[in-house]
C-alpha cells in the first residue's frame, strides 16, 4: 500500500489479519509471542520512512474515533447509575423506598461496590478469553435490563438485591476498557487515550444530570414517580447501546480482523509493530488462572492499587452526594440540585485533557498526578472551609476536575509500568477492585449530621490525596534509581530487554 494513498476501508468484517512480530522477551513467559501463533508472521507492509508518522496519525485516528469513543460511553454507565441514584436521591426514592431508614441508602450504594469488587478479575480475564466485542455487548445488555427493573422496585429490600446484580453486570466495564486500550497504544500515547474515556465518560455524566431534571419533571406520569422514569429511561438507552456495542466495539490488535469494517491487513500490521516494538507483549500466552494470579507477587501493582482507593474516595463521595452538598449544605432546591450538579463534570473535561496532552508530550506521569491531587487538596480545602456559597461551588468545580483528570493519569502510570498481557489484566483489575474499596469508604465520609462544612469528608480527601503525594514520590526515586541501574549494568526491567520505567 503506497504510504500517500488514501487509506481503504477494509472489504469485510472477518479477514484474517498476519502481523510480523519479533520477541522481545527476556524470561516472563507472558510478554513473548512465541506461542501457539509460531513467533514470525508474514511480512510487514514496506512504508517510506518520510511518511511513517503521517501514516501511523491516520490510523492512530481510525483506532480513537472506533475505540475511545465506544469506551467513554461504556463507563459513562457507571457514572450515569451513581448520578441517577444521587439524583433520585434529593426526590421522593428514599421514603418511597423506605431508604430514608439508617444507613439503608449507604449500604444500597456500597453493596454494588462489593459485588463489583468480587467479580471484577473473572470480568477482565473475559474480555481477554471471550473477546470485547461479545462480552462488552453482553454486560451492557445485561446492565441495562437491570436498571430498567429498578424502575419498578417497590420495596428496599428489592433495590439491594438488583443493586448487587447491577455491581456484577458492571464490574468489567473499568478494568476492562482500560485493559483493552493499552494494548492498542504505545505508552508514550496512553494517557491522552485514557483522558479520551475519561471525557465521554463525564460528559454523558453532565449531561444525564440535566436529563434527570427533565425526568424528574415527569412525576407522576403514567403512574410512576419522576425517580422512577429515571431509570426507566436510562435502562432503555443502555440496551439500545448494548447492541450497537456488538459493532461498534473492536477486537485486540492482533485479532483486528474480528472487528466490523475496521482496519485493513497492513494498517493492522502497523499497529502491531508499533506495540511489539514499544514493550514486546503483544500476544498473550494461552490462558491459564496460575498465569495471571502469579503476578499478586509483585508489590508494585498493590502500591498502584492503593493509590485508586485513595482516589476513589473522593470521587464516590463527590458523584453520588454533589447534589446532596448542593441542596442540604448549600440551600439549593432539590432541582436546582440537580441542575447544578452538570457544570463541574462539562469543566472536568478541560484539565483531564489538558494535562494527559502535556503528559504524554513530555512522557512524564507522576507529576501530573502530583499537580491534580494538590488541586483536589485545595479544592477541598475551598468546600470545607470557605464560608461563601458561590467560593464553596467553586472548590466543587476544582474538586472534580482534578480527580477526574487523575483517573486518567493513574491508570496511565500503571499501565505503561507493567509489561505482559496477563499481568496487565490482573493489574487492572486489582487496581479498580482497590478503586471499589474506596468507594466504600467514600459512601460513608459525608455525613450528613456535619452539614454544611462535612468535615470528615473534608478531611479524609485532603489526607487521602497527601498520602498518594507520598506514593508517588516513592515511586519517582524507586523508578529512577532502576533506570539508572539498568542503563549502567544492562539489567532487565519487567523481564523485558530495553523496558525502562516511566514516572
Amino acid at each position: 500500500m503506497s504510504p500517500s494513498a488514501p487509506l481503504s476501508p477494509s472489504p469485510g468484517p472477518l479477514r484474517k489479519v498476519q502481523v510480523t512480530v519479533v520477541s522481545s522477551k527476556a524470561g516472563s513467559p507472558d510478554n513473548g509471542v512465541e506461542d501457539a501463533r509460531g513467533g514470525v508472521m508474514g511480512p510487514a507492509p514496506v512504508v517510506d520512512d518520510g511518511d511513517d508518522d503521517a501514516l501511523e496519525r491516520r490510523i492512530r485516528r481510525k483506532v480513537d474515533l472506533r475505540l475511545c469513543t465506544i469506551a467513554g460511553i461504556l463507563c459513562s454507565l457507571n457514572l450515569l447509575d451513581s448520578g441517577v441514584l444521587s439524583s433520585a436521591a434529593v426526590t421522593s426514592m428514599l421514603s418511597d423506598l423506605g431508604l430514608d431508614h439508617g444507613n439503608r441508602f449507604s449500604v444500597s450504594i456500597f453493596i454494588f461496590t462489593i459485588s463489583s469488587i468480587a467479580f471484577q478479575l473473572p470480568s477482565t480475564i473475559a474480555v481477554r478469553v471471550i473477546g470485547p466485542r461479545l462480552w462488552f455487548t453482553a454486560i451492557t445488555l445485561a446492565f441495562g435490563v437491570i436498571t430498567l427493573s429498578t424502575g419498578f422496585v417497590r420495596t428496599w429490600q428489592q433495590m439491594i438485591v438488583l443493586r448487587i446484580l447491577l455491581g456484577a453486570a458492571m464490574s468489567g466495564i473499568f478494568p476492562g476498557l482500560s485493559y483493552l486500550i493499552s494494548t492498542w497504544y504505545p505508552r508514550r500515547e496512553q494517557q491522552l487515550r485514557f483522558a479520551f474515556m475519561q471525557s465521554g465518560e463525564v460528559v454523558v455524566l453532565a449531561t444525564g444530570s440535566l436529563v434527570n431534571y427533565g425526568l424528574n419533571r415527569l412525576d407522576g406520569r403514567a403512574g410512576l414517580e419522576g425517580w422512577r422514569w429515571m431509570f426507566v429511561v436510562q435502562g432503555l438507552c443502555t440496551c439500545v447501546i448494548g447492541m450497537v456495542t456488538y459493532w461498534w466495539m473492536i477486537d485486540f490488535p492482533e485479532n483486528s480482523h474480528q472487528s466490523f469494517y475496521f482496519l485493513t491487513p497492513d494498517e493492522a500490521t502497523i499497529v502491531s509493530k508499533r506495540i511489539q516494538t514499544d514493550r514486546g507483549d503483544l500476544i498473550a500466552q494461552d490462558f491459564a488462572l496460575t498465569k495471571v494470579l502469579v503476578h499478586a507477587k509483585d508489590p508494585k501493582i498493590w502500591a498502584f492499587a492503593s493509590m485508586f482507593f485513595m482516589q476513589n474516595i473522593v470521587s464516590t463521595a463527590l458523584s453520588y452526594f454533589v447534589p446532596i452538598i448542593l441542596e442540604g449544605g448549600l440551600g439549593y432546591s432539590p432541582n436546582a440540585a440537580i441542575i447544578l450538579s452538570a457544570p463541574p463534570y462539562y469543566y472536568a473535561v478541560v484539565p483531564v485533557l489538558i494535562s494527559s496532552y502535556f503528559a504524554d508530550r513530555f512522557r512524564i506521569r507522576g507529576p501530573v498526578i502530583v499537580f491534580n491531587a494538590l488541586c483536589l487538596i485545595t479544592g477541598f480545602a475551598v468546600l470545607g472551609f470557605a464560608h461563601n456559597s458561590g467560593a464553596r461551588y467553586f472548590g466543587v468545580f476544582l474538586a472534580t476536575g482534578a480527580y477526574v483528570g487523575n483517573w486518567a493519569a493513574l491508570t496511565a502510570y500503571q499501565a505503561n509500568n507493567v509489561v505482559g498481557q496477563w499481568k496487565r489484566v490482573f493489574t487492572a483489575a486489582a487496581c479498580t477492585m482497590f478503586n471499589g474499596a474506596g468507594g466504600i469508604a467514600g459512601s460513608f465520609i459525608v455525613r450528613n449530621i456535619e452539614a454544611p462544612s462535612y468535615t470528615t469528608a473534608v478531611w479524609v480527601s485532603i489526607g487521602s490525596h497527601i498520602l498518594m503525594i507520598s506514593v508517588v514520590a516513592g515511586f519517582s526515586v524507586h523508578f529512577y534509581f532502576a533506570n539508572k541501574r539498568q542503563s549502567k549494568s544492562g539489567g532487565i526491567l519487567e523481564n523485558t530487554e530495553g523496558f525502562r520505567f516511566t514516572y
